[in-house]
């Protein structure tokens, strides 16, 4: 039975298929390409047709009188709901000296709430039936989720209020002490003891002076976490986990009148509460570095390069995101088939364009094949990276990169959840979770002009830093 989510989806797929059959060069018995101008009509034509097929998401959002955001989603098509609540905070508004802590609160709040108890917040979810449960830290902020059968919409909403306003009478220096034993022991499971994962560490304190919350990653340092506080920990719930720096969004198979009236009851006899100010951190300069480490548990040398580049959604960040896909993303990428088609001096190419609240990174990384030249692998990666500098990349190519993101932004709305979050980062980015069509823009109205521009800008070797991980046993040099 095809629903109408299913046309929906299927007239998407249908859009896409024709975008990229239109970056194909029509045949031409003179072997001819089409003139740039043609290739530049068609660019804007199909661009305006995308706009026009973009999928709308209904939505409703509004605010509690204590400031709490909701956003409304309905979608009866499946019994299911989706809860995600996003406080606006992440690593990037840490302080020196407490690197981790947005981290490590995610964990806290797991430990247990006045009313539900210790430790129980994720058997009552599992005993609800949840088929997904979880919370995240990253630079910009935290969130917390799950999706369960929609007759239990009431009980999650119950949940996360819980743990919202009534977590301190649960919050002890046993718990704290607990849960900073299983973060440190994450961290040494996924950075310490894992191929390239010291290199993020190094990476990291080469692009970032001390003191500056990007340094130490959302992990956060040993001593830090090792010194926190049940003082500190009790003020940053205080600080940053109150009603106005959170985001509630239900998406789903819900009544929006009942809907509103459970937030209500749960939600809104909190008191009024004032978002906390964040102190922007202004973007480094970085120097241009060139430096070796040894892994113990690499295999491969790796190269991994980088460039300070602008925050996420900023003037710059679509333009550098089309770049990074036509360099590194995937096999029809340049210096995929550069170094692992045609060289054959590379196992893996990535390239990505990593945009943060403060500022960003342009990153790309390459992992050798055991005997290539590393000398060669350096020079062929920075004359690819100097040939954007100076050619724009062609028209071809950029539609394939506008094509992919395009892509994957609409498949990223297939689940509940995807679309919860998807409109929880608009409002958090961009004030207005209605952005889908407008953040897309900024993809279809770049220019391989401006693409170049910004790669001129952020691509100085001046400020490169590369960082060259070597394994400890084996492995050319």
């Amino acid at each position: 039975m095809i629903t109408a989510t299913s046309r929906t989806r299927l007239a998407r797929l249908g859009m896409l298929a024709a975008l990229a059959a239109g970056l194909a060069v029509a045949a031409d018995p003179t072997g001819a390409r089409p003139p740039a101008t043609a290739w530049a009509d068609t660019a804007t034509a199909t661009a305006a047709q995308a706009a026009s097929t973009d999928p709308k998401i209904p939505f409703e959002k509004y605010t509690l009188d204590n400031g709490l955001e909701v956003i409304l989603v309905q979608d009866n098509t499946v019994p299911l709901v989706a809860v995600s609540v996003w406080y606006h905070v992440g690593s990037g508004h840490e302080t020196p000296g407490k690197s981790g802590f947005a981290h490590l609160f995610e964990h806290m709040l797991f430990q247990g709430s006045k009313n539900v108890g210790e430790d129980r917040h994720f058997d009552v979810l599992k005993q609800m039936g949840s088929s997904n449960v979880n919370g995240t830290t990253n630079p910009d902020r935290t969130n917390y989720f799950e999706v369960v059968p929609s007759n239990q919409l009431e009980a999650v909403l119950w949940l996360e209020a819980d743990r919202m306003g009534f977590l301190l009478p649960m919050l002890t220096q046993k718990s704290l002490d607990n849960q900073i034993d299983v973060v440190r022991n994450e961290r040494r499971q996924r950075y310490d003891n894992v191929p390239y994962g010291k290199a993020r560490f190094e990476l990291a304190a080469m692009l970032y002076p001390e003191g500056h919350p990007y340094r130490y990653l959302t992990i956060g340092k040993h001593e830090d976490l090792e010194s926190a506080s049940l003082d500190d920990v009790i003020q940053f719930y205080k600080t940053w986990y109150v009603p106005a720096n959170a985001t509630l969004a239900i998406a789903g198979d819900f009544d929006v009148a009942e809907a509103k009236r459970l937030v209500q009851t749960w939600f809104g006899g909190f008191p009024r509460s004032e978002k906390p100010p964040v102190v922007a951190v202004p973007a480094p300069l970085a120097k241009a570095q060139r430096k070796e480490i040894t892994d113990d548990f690499a295999k491969l040398r790796q190269l991994q390069y980088s460039w300070i580049s602008p925050a996420n959604v900023a003037e710059g960040d679509a333009e550098l995101d089309l770049l990074a896909t036509t360099l590194g993303g995937g096999e029809a990428s340049r210096l995929y088939k550069l170094l692992v088609v045609e060289k054959q001096l590379a196992q893996s190419v990535m390239a990505y364009q990593w945009g943060q609240t403060f500022s960003g990174t342009f990153n790309i990384v390459v992992t050798l094949q055991g005997n290539a030249d590393l000398a060669e692998v350096e020079r062929l990666v920075e004359a690819e990276v100097e040939r954007v500098r100076k050619e724009a990349i062609t028209e071809r190519e950029l539609r394939r990169a506008v094509t992919s993101v395009e892509a994957g932004a609409i498949y990223g709305l297939e689940s509940l959840l995807g679309r919860a979050e998807r409109l929880q980062s608009f409002n958090h980015f961009y004030g207005d979770p209605d952005r889908i069509t407008f953040d897309l823009d900024r993809y279809r109205n770049a220019t391989a002009a401006g693409v170049q521009d910004w790669a001129q800008r952020v691509l100085d070797p001046a400020h490169r830093v590369l960082l060259v991980v070597q394994p400890a046993t084996g492995g050319a040099k």
